[in-house]
C-alpha cells in the first residue's frame, strides 16, 4: 500500500479539519462569540453565577423554541404560543387566588388548557386545511381576548411562592456551583425530552417527512394529520412550561408572553430550521434561542433601544425566508 507523502498527509489533515468545522452548525460559534462579547462589557457574566442567571432568564424562550421547531419542521407555524404564555400567567394567578394549596391543581388545569389549545390548532390545520399562519393567528387573538376578559383588562390575583419557585427558586448545596436555578433544571429536563423525541424516535422522523413532502409521507404510511396535531400539542405544552417559568420570574403580567412567538421562530431560524419545513436541528434551535437572548442582552448593555431588537428579529425572519426560497430554487 503506497504511503502518502508529507504534503499529501498535511493536505488530507487540513481537509478533514475543515470538513469537521463546516459540519458544526454556525449558531454554536455565534453563541460563543456573543457570550465573549457580553463578557467584555460585563466580566462577571462569564462567572458560573452569571451564566446560571442568564440561563434562568433564557429558559422560557429556549423551551418555547423547542416546541416551535416541531411545528416548523412539520411545515407550519404556531403564532398562538405567546398569548398562551400570557394566559398561563393570568389563569394561574386567578385560579390560585392567593392560596398555596391551589397551586398544584391549577398547574394541572393550565396544562389541560394548553393541550386543548394545541389540539384545536392541530385539528383546524390538519383536517380543515386552514393554513397554520391563519389558524394560529386566530387562536392568538382568541386567547388574548379571553385573557383580557378574564382579568377585566388589568392584572388580578397573586402568584404564590410555591408557583413562583419554578421561575426564581434555587436548589442549594449543588457541587461546584453551590446553587442552581430550578428554571435551569426544568430547561435541562425538557430540552432532553424534546431532543430525544426529535432525534431518536419515529415521531421526529415522521415530522421531518411531513414537512419535507406531506403527500410522499402519506404514501409512505405516515398519518400526516395525526403528526401535525401532535406537533401543535407539543408546541402548546412547551408554551405552558415557558409561561409558568415566565410568571415565576416576573410575576403577574397580562402581557408576559408578548412577542415570544416571533422570538421562538427567529431562534429556530437562527438554529438552521427551514421555514418551509422538512429540516432543522433541535439542539441548534435551542442554541439559537440562547444566542438570541444573548444578542438582546448585548444590545441592552450597549444602550441600544428595544425597537432595534424588533428590527433584528424581522431581518432574521426575512433573511431566512429569502435563503429558503433561494435554496429551493437551486435544488429545482
Amino acid at each position: 500500500m503506497a504511503q502518502l507523502s508529507a504534503p499529501a498527509r498535511e493536505r488530507t489533515f487540513w481537509n478533514r479539519t475543515i470538513g469537521v468545522v463546516r459540519s458544526i452548525p454556525p449558531i454554536y460559534i455565534v453563541a460563543i462569540l456573543l457570550f465573549f462579547a457580553i463578557g467584555l462589557r460585563n466580566p462577571t457574566f462569564l462567572e458560573a453565577s452569571g451564566i446560571l442567571n442568564f440561563l434562568r432568564r433564557a429558559a422560557p424562550l429556549m423551551i418555547l423554541t423547542a416546541g416551535q421547531l416541531l411545528v416548523i419542521v412539520s411545515g407550519g407555524f404556531d403564532l398562538s404560543v405567546g398569548s398562551l404564555m400570557s394566559m398561563m400567567v393570568i389563569g394561574g394567578a386567578l385560579m390560585i387566588n392567593n392560596d398555596p394549596a391551589n397551586t398544584w391543581w391549577a398547574i394541572l388545569v393550565l396544562f389541560l388548557i394548553g393541550a386543548g389549545a394545541g389540539l384545536v390548532n392541530g385539528v383546524i390545520v390538519a383536517y380543515l386545511n386552514v393554513p397554520s399562519l391563519i389558524a394560529t393567528l386566530g387562536m392568538m387573538l382568541a386567547l388574548r381576548g379571553a385573557g383580557l376578559y378574564w382579568t377585566g383588562g388589568a392584572p388580578r390575583g397573586y402568584l404564590t411562592d410555591n408557583f413562583r419557585m419554578f421561575g426564581r427558586g434555587w436548589i442549594e448545596n449543588v457541587p461546584f456551583v453551590e446553587q442552581i436555578p430550578i428554571a435551569v433544571v426544568v430547561l435541562l429536563v425538557f430540552s432532553g425530552i424534546y431532543i430525544y423525541l426529535y432525534n431518536y424516535t419515529n415521531l421526529g422522523r415522521q415530522m421531518l417527512a411531513v414537512g419535507d413532502n406531506a403527500q410522499a409521507a402519506r404514501l409512505g404510511g405516515v398519518k400526516v394529520e395525526r403528526i401535525r396535531i401532535i406537533a401543535f400539542v407539543l408546541s402548546a405544552i412547551s408554551a405552558v412550561v415557558a409561561g409558568i417559568l415566565q410568571g415565576g420570574f416576573g410575576g403577574v403580567n397580562p402581557e408576559a408572553g408578548e412577542g415570544f412567538e416571533l422570538q421562538a421562530i427567529s431562534a429556530a431560524v437562527l438554529g438552521g430550521a427551514v421555514l418551509l419545513g422538512g429540516r432543522g436541528s433541535m439542539a441548534a434551535a435551542i442554541t439559537g434561542a440562547l444566542a438570541l437572548e444573548a444578542l438582546f442582552t448585548l444590545l441592552n448593555l450597549l444602550g441600544l433601544p428595544k425597537p432595534l431588537r424588533d428590527a433584528v428579529q424581522g431581518l432574521i425572519i426575512v433573511g431566512a425566508v429569502a435563503y429558503a426560497a433561494y435554496t429551493a430554487r437551486r435544488r429545482q
